[in-house]
């Protein structure tokens, strides 16, 4: 019997609900944390701002796209440079002005539309782009998993296996109420076998205090930060395109037009304005909680907000959030490492729905040249920005995407013939 697809308006019964938006929680958790880790600052803030960031999404998107706003790394780079040299405030005030700018491009989408995307993003190109959203990504489920270790070890292997082995038999053979938590329960067991491995140290949470203020610090702004963490814009503009592209295909709605890209932008860069302004990382839409929606079949917007509250809950309950931070890197991995796939997998499905014809020397050309370029591991340095995989392969698609419809306009190609 075909699993029931609970849809992005339907209502979810409150015993269905919290389970599914604690799997959505937990899909997050291990890359949005990440990033504070890597910024050096309390992640607390970070479980803030995701829940609001992903609330205020789904209100300017008039609870349209279901999508869950974690942690962004297409900022570490330049961030970092400018954390060493002047201080995380700073950092912030550039984060702040990447969104300022890309709520700007929201609305000049807003009065040209959205239709150029078709030309310089066909489905020969478009698909391979999304594909490689979960391909390039697939090497970091492995290393978090520790599985790209110099010396691999045998607890790690444990724990990956039973979790990924309970998520893919369990999305096959679960059944009911069973057959939409699979990543749930596959994080539940493991967590059990990450204990039974003596993996686990609740010392952090018998330490932690109930109660606990996410830390709240104002923006600081610098020219010289600014212009370093600028370019980070044509990253995480490329990043959301290929994201709402390929939830649309997961979904069956064209979400570039209703509620339209103009919207979600806004709400995805309003997000990191807000976060950058009061002590958080900068957010972006997320390929783990996508991959949860392929594997589940449940889009409800309402699950994805009683994520981001459960969130919200989680950054002042400081055992809560601690408790979560003990989930060790193989039972992310594990779970990642399917999501990842899944997001792969939708990229083809792009060009299969769309019929992409490659007797047609274009179509087979664009694919090629994008699946080489994000797989190839070439990158363009811009300042101290590093273009490569998925979002420099999508800027390669576009501008050869758009040389063909200019040699079009002028009759120069052979499709006629």
């Amino acid at each position: 019997m075909e699993q029931k697809i609970i849809q992005v308006e339907d209502k979810v019964p409150v015993k269905l609900l919290i389970p599914l938006s604690i799997q959505h929680m937990f899909a997050m958790f291990g890359a949005s944390v990440l990033v504070p880790f890597l910024f050096g600052i309390n992640p607390a803030i970070v479980l803030f701002m995701n829940g609001v960031g992903t609330l205020l999404f789904i209100v300017l998107t008039k609870a349209k796209a279901p999508a869950y706003l974690g942690s962004s790394f297409a900022f570490l780079a330049p961030a970092g440079i400018v954390i060493s040299k002047m201080g995380y405030e700073y950092a912030q005030g550039g984060f702040v002005v990447v969104g300022a700018l890309g709520c700007i491009l929201a609305f000049i989408i807003y009065k040209f539309g959205s239709d150029w995307i078709d030309v310089v993003l066909p489905p020969a190109a478009m698909g391979p782009v999304v594909a490689l959203i979960g391909l390039e990504l697939s090497g970091s489920a492995a290393n978090t998993a520790g599985l790209l270790d110099e010396v691999i070890s045998p607890k790690n292997v444990i724990v990956f296996l039973v979790t990924l082995g309970v998520a893919v038999f369990g999305n096959i053979l679960f059944r009911g109420f069973l057959s939409v938590i699979p990543i749930l329960i596959a994080v539940i067991c493991g967590y059990i076998a990450a204990i039974l491995c003596g993996m686990v140290d609740f010392g952090d949470v018998a330490a932690a205090p109930w109660f606990a203020l996410p830390h709240f610090q104002m923006a600081k702004f610098d020219i010289n930060a600014i212009l370093i963490i600028m370019p980070v814009i044509l990253v995480i503009v490329s990043e959301h395109i290929g994201h709402q592209v390929v939830t649309s295909k997961i979904i069956g709605r064209d979400l570039l037009k209703d509620p339209g890209l103009h919207r979600s932008l806004l709400g995805d860069n309003l997000s990191t304005m807000i976060s950058g302004l009061i002590g958080s990382v900068p957010t972006t839409t997320y390929g783990e909680n996508i991959g949860v929606m392929a594997v589940t079949k449940v889009y409800s917007v309402r699950v994805i907000a009683g994520a981001a509250v459960i969130s919200i809950i989680c950054s002042f309950v400081g055992k809560l959030s601690t408790l979560i931070q003990t989930i060790p890197g193989p039972v992310i991995g594990g779970i990642s490492f399917l999501l990842y796939g899944m997001i792969g997998a939708s990229g083809i499905r792009v060009m299969v729905d769309a019929k992409v014809d490659y007797g047609r020397s274009r179509n087979l050309i664009l694919t090629s040249v994008v699946f080489v370029t994000g797989l190839s591991g070439i990158a363009i340095q811009i300042g101290d920005v590093r273009l490569t995989g998925m979002v420099l392969a999508c800027i390669v698609a576009m501008i050869l995407s758009l040389i063909f419809h200019i040699l079009d306009k002028f009759n120069l190609t052979n499709d006629q013939q």
